[in-house]
């Protein structure tokens, strides 16, 4: 049973999923997920969801992007004065690289040789793209038409991307081996374990 229900709040529907998974590898109960509609959404959101921490548990997500050098510096800037309740983690650079951090299973979703990922992730300066050009090798075609943008397309992913990465991380991603891969995975474990 659950020690404690904490909310959550998120960029988009795939942190969701990652979140509900790591909260059952770690036995936390999942409340209410605010969010899924982007980081300018999240930021303008935070010092509200800092006021609730001062009462109840509260998981923020955001991804580091390029908004700076490392994760600290955008935690100072965006949270200087975390509430007593509030676990805001910042993954380098975006979730996608914990979704890398499981190496074999990641490769075998894509269809290519786990050699060909990684192994770490936290040091790529774009993990979305790196997962994107992952599946422009894939022996599978709907992994390619999935996950790589079309031709003339301006997105940088493919039209059923998230998706997948949502189905990845709902139905085969291991936080329990990411967490060995992904230093801001591990710090972010280290930072919830009271709550287990």
């Amino acid at each position: 049973m659950p020690r404690e229900i904490v909310s959550v709040a998120v960029e988009g529907p795939t942190d969701t999923e990652v979140v509900s998974r790591l909260f059952a590898w770690l036995g936390i109960g999942l409340g209410t997920v605010y969010g899924e509609h982007g980081k300018a959404y999240l930021d303008g959101k935070l010092g509200a969801w800092n006021a609730a921490a001062k009462f109840a548990p509260w998981l923020v997500v955001r991804d580091l992007d390029h908004d700076a050098d490392c994760a600290p510096t955008l935690v100072a800037k965006l949270l200087p004065a975390p509430s007593p309740f509030m676990c805001f983690r910042v993954p380098v650079r975006t979730v996608d690289a914990w979704l890398l951090a499981d190496r074999e299973r990641l490769a075998s979703f894509l269809v290519v040789p786990v050699t060909a990922v990684p192994d770490d992730p936290d040091s790529l300066s774009d993990p979305k793209r790196e997962i994107v050009n992952l599946a422009r090798t894939s022996k599978r075609r709907e992994v390619r038409d999935d996950l790589v943008p079309h031709l003339g397309m301006t997105a940088k992913v493919g039209p059923a991307f998230g998706a997948r990465m949502i189905e990845f991380a709902r139905k085969h991603w291991r936080p329990s081996v990411a967490v060995h891969s992904s230093k801001s995975l591990s710090r972010a474990v280290a930072a919830l374990t009271p709550w287990r």
